[in-house]
């Protein structure tokens, strides 16, 4: 029902929403095991993810099975902080466009009293 009044437009953030806290958990996973000898980054393409919300066939997380040290673990620390803060800065925005939406909402609701 909340769908029929709101769209979609909402559903979307929230999902959107979701899936910018996924590779944010992510993210942090790899630079917490930066140390552990084999271990694999995992990250997510975020556009087509995005794009697969759309469709039910949306993107799974991707391993790199590549290694940039000896010890077979391919975190690159600097990569992983700058991937860290750019999630972060897409899910503030994200966070804005849904506040802004809601304030959209509620002033039509008042102006309609």
């Amino acid at each position: 029902m909340l769908n029929d009044v709101f769209g979609g437009h909402l559903n979307n953030l929230g999902k959107a929403l979701d899936k910018t806290s996924e590779r944010q958990a992510m993210l942090m996973k790899n630079l917490a095991n930066v140390n552990v000898p084999g271990y694999k980054r995992e990250d997510m393409d975020f556009s087509i993810v995005l794009d697969g919300e759309m469709d039910p066939n949306g993107s799974a997380p991707v391993k790199s099975n590549s290694s940039l040290r000896l010890d077979g673990n391919n975190v690159d620390m600097e990569a992983e902080v700058y991937a860290i803060g750019e999630t972060e800065l897409r899910y503030q925005t994200l966070t804005e466009l849904t506040t802004r939406s809601f304030s959209g909402l509620k002033s039509a609701i008042r102006e309609g009293k």
